[in-house]
């Protein structure tokens, strides 16, 4: 095997540092939430424990990590499921070209690039002058829907854009309406992508801090909780909270892969069902 070069080694090195300052913050805050009792937020370590662990589950006198966490839940959910069935409905439409399209596809673009507080001030105060309650279930809910629709509209266009068409026109020769073969055709085919989209609803849905800081109302996400709490919170439950709040985002993201893959395995199963039957 021939020798690596020198410029290997630096490239190395520089992904190294990249990895560390990626991972390092949180790989700390994990770190330092397994204080001892009388542990304080910064290093050295004084002892080690579950005891931060506990203390997030007993009565808080700063936040409402459980309530907060709760709205957050069901908000990415919203978002999720917003996000999934308006996509597919926005991908379908762009696979023919009709007026307007091209103007439409920019606006739908623009606000990825608007400042996320400029969304939150904007919604804020359109449902305020309105009459409108200011709530993380209503503007919140529609301010957080300006940063994935537009992910989620992305990935269905080039989804589409690459979608073979001849499977539609086999089921249409083959007698299938239009919901037939949306469904049983369509859909099947295009499912890992659609769980693409779902993660990617709920993901930046349960983070997102800046688009919900003046949407959310009187009662805070679990990420305006957590700012909060850096101000008035002097232990390294906060820390556990982060941990945690990691640990859930680690496995929402588990259970989404696996979905993907029995779903794949499903449709290959079903694939080589099919094919042994025509034998």
């Amino acid at each position: 095997m021939e020798p690596r070069s020198r410029s290997f080694y630096v490239l190395a090195a520089i992904f190294a540092l990249f990895l560390l300052f990626l991972y390092g913050p949180t790989l700390t805050i994990g770190i330092l939430s397994f204080q001892g009792e009388g542990g304080g937020l910064t290093f050295p370590m004084r002892g080690t424990s579950l005891h931060w662990f506990r203390d997030l589950f007993e009565q808080q006198a700063v936040g409402d990590i459980w309530g907060s966490f709760r709205r957050s839940f069901a908000l990415g959910l919203m978002v999720m499921v917003t996000t999934v069935v308006v996509s597919v409905m926005g991908g379908l439409a762009f696979r023919k070209r009709f007026y307007g399209s091209n103007v439409l596809f920019y606006l739908i673009i623009t606000s990825l690039v608007i400042p996320s507080i400029l969304i939150s001030l904007g919604v804020g105060l359109m449902f305020s002058q309105s009459g409108l309650t200011v709530h993380w279930a209503t503007s919140g809910f529609g301010a957080q829907l300006t940063w994935t629709l537009p992910f989620g509209l992305l990935i269905m266009f080039a989804v589409f854009n690459r979608f073979d068409k001849s499977y539609e026109e086999a089921a249409r020769d083959l007698g299938a309406t239009p919901w037939q073969t949306l469904r049983h055709v369509v859909l099947p085919i295009i499912a890992p992508s659609l769980i693409g989209v779902a993660l990617f609803g709920f993901t930046l849905s349960y983070d997102e801090f800046a688009r919900t800081l003046l949407t959310a109302g009187s009662y805070n996400t679990l990420p305006l909780e957590i700012y909060g709490m850096t101000t008035n919170v002097t232990t390294p439950v906060l820390y556990a909270l982060g941990t945690l709040t990691t640990v859930f985002s680690l496995l929402m993201i588990g259970v989404f892969l696996c979905v993907t893959w029995f779903a794949t395995r499903r449709r290959a199963a079903k694939g080589s069902d099919a094919g042994s039957g025509l034998v």
